[in-house]
């Protein structure tokens, strides 16, 4: 495909940009998810599996941070977490 008479490929850019890598996905336990958010739970052996709320994932995670300083990586998705359960489980 030609865009501003450059030839590009969608397959490549995709690629590229992660795009499929940075999706939401409802996962088998009912959380909604990134693959990117997964990767990170898994290298801090957190199972999202076993949980079946946010909240509770959430504040596993919260835990993992009390014995990790310098996991910037699990705050980010702690933080991601929690902006999504504020804004689809809150009532406002």
């Amino acid at each position: 495909m030609k865009i501003n008479g450059y030839d590009v490929n969608i397959d490549d850019l995709i690629n590229e940009l992660h795009i499929d890598h940075d999706f939401y996905i409802k996962r088998n336990n009912g959380l909604i998810l990134k693959d990117s958010q997964i990767e990170v739970l898994n290298r801090y052996q957190i199972h999202y599996q076993n949980y079946s709320s946010l909240a509770s994932l959430i504040f596993a995670i919260e835990e993992c941070l009390n014995e990790y300083e310098e996991a910037f990586d699990l705050e980010e998705v702690s933080k991601e977490l929690s902006e999504c359960h504020y804004y689809n489980e809150t009532n406002k």
